[in-house]
């Protein structure tokens, strides 16, 4: 199901979800395979940038300081590096995300 997909003016079978808006200064961006039970930190931490999570397969958990948060395929999420936090597959099958750090 894709939820909140648009067909923009002029384009033929192609569907798009905006995930962010102006966020900040990118420091850099990765993409993570996480295995079933795979995640981390083991402990929660934190740091002075944020993260912006985008989740292409699967499910990811994002545990927060009193908070879970779980960030479906085709959604993403910002986590404020002050909050302690840590990220975790949710599903019992591979997970795929893309964590984009933000000054």
């Amino acid at each position: 199901m894709k939820d909140k997909f648009i067909t923009p003016p002029n384009h033929i079978n192609f569907e798009a979800k905006k995930l962010f808006d102006s966020i900040g200064e990118i420091i850099d961006g990765s993409i993570a395979y996480l295995s079933p039970n795979g995640g981390g930190p083991l402990e929660k931490h934190t740091h002075s940038h944020d993260h912006l999570f985008i989740v292409t397969k699967g499910e990811a958990k994002i545990m927060l300081d009193n908070e879970e948060i779980v960030v479906k395929k085709d959604e993403s999420f910002l986590v404020k590096g002050e909050i302690p936090h840590s990220v975790w597959n949710n599903i019992d099958d591979e997970t795929v995300m893309i964590g984009i750090s933000i000054k």
